[in-house]
């Protein structure tokens, strides 16, 4: 997008302006200052109209057999791969995620809205035993409307995340999509509503605390669905605790790696990278960023993790070249530095590569940072304690096994948990004993779709990507009892 343009929010299958008339503008990450678009800045009443939209749409979409929704999906799925390059530089404009990675997001998308139209088949109930002449039987049925929040990291893979199963299950939605970032979410719900009947899926741009507080305080929302930082989820806790609404809740992460003397080599170091989704700029809830590695190898890990790290270059999102984008907003930029300062001046905490932006030279026009390595001496510092979300990462040395399993479950959080050990069994009884809900061996790839995502403690406690999701987060089941020799036989 050279010229500057204006996105419109998708309300009853139309795509409008905010009643207030205001617009929010979107800034390019690689180039600060550059306004890529304007999107509507919506209020409480623009939330009314979508809410009220999606609940009269309610009536009329859970009817849809849930078949057809399924084969919705998959029409959904194919269009999105026609859109590959368009929807993928729309998303590397708008939060400096590098064009590679957007790329897949944009197929990963299209896989989600795959597998859970494969899936229609499975949202069933069940036939229960009764006592003579009764007959028992469940099944599950819709809730209503879908209050859904995300953050700006990855908004194609977290969007679709939430609305393929919320379409599949016969709900509708209405997603504040987040301001940072909304144009590309604002694409691929326009072309899913090609196939959509009008007000199923609805998307509004705006502040939290301008649309987000009233969507998820509006009586005719059923469900709130949340991906965001923990602070921000236990606000959304309070509202949905006020009137009584399910909820899920996929939160922040400070995700611990436990490297094994018997891992060093640089198929591991490159892995371990990996985990950091230093691609990303480390802005994932998943990414690795306390490194636990074992004393014995820890001088000469560090020293070739350093090197390898020091190799990436970073620079514009669109550039094929670019190894690492920028940070994806101001704000995000501005508290990674804060972490930064903060770290170096720590006591127990020395710094080993990167550090503090430069004010000139060429990444001085953008969010940059590059990617900072600490070590910490212990395990009670503020990068072991603390969700950064920024490309900083802290190594601590480990002895045994019951020393670093300790350090890595005193944690607030339990989202991933990453373990580079060459003995299978040896790791697999150490993801048993760590307090988290996904446990990733010799690997740092996300899970394929069907295998559950979520986790425990502050990280939340609901689970996507999976079945099991889909049941819990999204239907409800309702049991009948049928007497079937009413009225007695004389």
């Amino acid at each position: 997008m050279t010229d500057l343009t204006r996105e419109l929010m998708l309300i009853n299958g139309a795509e409008v302006q905010s009643i207030s008339g205001r617009w929010i503008s979107v800034e390019n990450p690689s180039r600060r200052g550059e306004v890529l678009a304007e999107v509507p800045r919506a209020i409480a009443d623009d939330v009314n109209i979508a809410v009220k939209t999606a609940f009269e749409s309610f009536r009329l979409w859970k009817e849809v057999p849930i078949s057809h929704r399924g084969d919705i999906l998959f029409k959904i799925a194919d269009a999105l791969l026609e859109e590959v390059d368009e929807l993928s530089r729309t998303v590397a404009s708008e939060n400096g995620n590098i064009i590679s990675y957007t790329r897949s997001e944009v197929k990963n998308a299209s896989e989600k809205f795959r597998y859970y139209g494969g899936l229609a088949s499975e949202i069933k109930g069940n036939i229960n035993p009764g006592p003579d002449g009764v007959f028992q039987y469940t099944w599950r049925e819709p809730i209503g409307v879908v209050a859904a929040m995300m953050p700006w990291n990855s908004p194609l893979a977290l969007s679709t995340a939430k609305i393929a199963p919320v379409l599949l299950t016969g709900n509708t939605i209405v997603f504040k999509v987040p301001q940072t970032a909304p144009l590309g979410v604002l694409k691929l719900a326009k072309t899913a509503n090609r196939f959509l009947p009008p007000g199923v899926l609805n998307i509004i741009t705006g502040y939290g605390e301008e649309c987000g507080v009233s969507l998820v305080q509006h009586p005719l929302v059923g469900i709130i669905t949340f991906t965001g930082t923990t602070d921000v989820g236990k606000k959304l806790l309070h509202h949905a605790a006020d009137r009584v609404v399910l909820s899920t809740m996929e939160l922040s992460g400070k995700n611990p790696q436990i490297v094994h003397k018997d891992s060093f080599q640089d198929y591991v170091i490159d892995r371990v990278i990996g985990a950091i989704h230093i691609d990303r700029m480390g802005q994932s809830c998943a990414s690795g960023s306390r490194i636990y590695i074992h004393r014995s190898v820890f001088e000469s890990f560090t020293k070739n993790l350093v090197k390898k790290i020091k190799s990436f270059k970073l620079g514009d999102a669109l550039d094929v070249q670019t190894d690492i984008g920028p940070l994806a907003n101001k704000r995000q930029y501005l508290k990674t530095i804060s972490y930064i300062e903060a770290a170096m001046e720590e006591k127990n905490t020395n710094l080993v590569c990167g550090g503090l932006p430069s004010e000139v030279g060429p990444l001085a026009g953008g969010y940059y940072i590059e990617p900072t390595v600490f070590i910490s001496k212990d395990n009670d510092t503020i990068l072991v304690r603390e969700e950064v979300f920024g490309p900083v990462v802290v190594l601590i040395p480990w002895d045994n096994e019951e020393e670093v399993i300790k350090m890595v479950n005193d944690s607030s959080y339990g989202l991933v948990a990453y373990i580079w050990c060459q003995d299978v069994v040896k790791a697999m009884n150490m993801a048993h004993s760590i307090e988290v809900g996904t446990v990733i061996i010799n690997y740092f790839g996300g899970p394929t779709e069907g295998h559950p995502y979520g986790g425990v403690k502050a990280s939340g406690y609901s689970r996507e990507n999976c079945l099991e999701g889909v049941l819990k987060n999204y239907t409800q089941i309702k049991a009948v009892t049928l007497n079937t020799s009413y009225p007695p036989v004389e």
